[in-house]
């Protein structure tokens, strides 16, 4: 009969060797475990298995390492709950978005990316996007452009979410205005 291995000679032997059996021993003992707690935070099944996946596909490749320092689940916590984050906010959520909108939306009625990029083109947008301040422009550009949250802007600019939301409706107010 076979001792089983601690996770730490697992993550060893897969570091060194390459070890497949180890690999899919490890992967026997927390997918499952990892597949549960990722589907406590997103309902997407879908998603979910991509995710667990990405996760043991970085552990395989070498991309997440692990430094033998708290326990390994909590390693693979870290790994797969970021990752799920990054699926939410990426591409692939806004692909899906976008294609349901797109779906919704009439053929013959111009984009909002299509009816700025003329307003750039003809320069009334980038005229009044000159006309704002700094700190207009600096939100404008984190939260339209950059794509980020509210909080996710506050951080990058320094200032508080409420300050940015603030900030964002000044802008609008004043683009509005601009181009009317």
């Amino acid at each position: 009969m076979r001792e089983t291995r601690s996770d730490g000679e697992l993550l060893r032997a897969i570091a060194a060797d390459g070890d497949r059996r180890a690999f899919e021993e490890l992967y026997r003992r927390y997918a499952p475990w990892l597949l549960a707690r990722l589907r406590g935070r997103c309902a997407d099944a879908g998603v979910v298995d991509d995710v667990v996946q990405e996760t043991f596909l970085a552990v395989w490749r070498g991309t997440a390492r692990y430094r033998e320092e708290g326990d390994v689940a909590g390693w693979l916590w870290r790994i797969g709950s970021r990752r799920l984050i990054d699926a939410l906010r990426g591409d692939g959520a806004r692909g899906r978005l976008r294609q349901t909108l797109s779906r919704l939306r009439h053929r013959d009625e111009a984009s909002a990316e299509e009816r700025v990029l003329a307003g750039v083109e003809h320069g009334d947008l980038a005229g009044a996007l000159v006309q704002l301040s700094p700190e207009l422009r600096a939100v404008l550009q984190a939260t339209v452009i950059d794509g980020l949250t509210t909080r996710e802007a506050a951080v990058l600019l320094g200032i508080p979410p409420g300050t940015v939301k603030t900030r964002a409706m000044r802008a609008r107010k004043q683009l509005r205005e601009a181009l009317a």
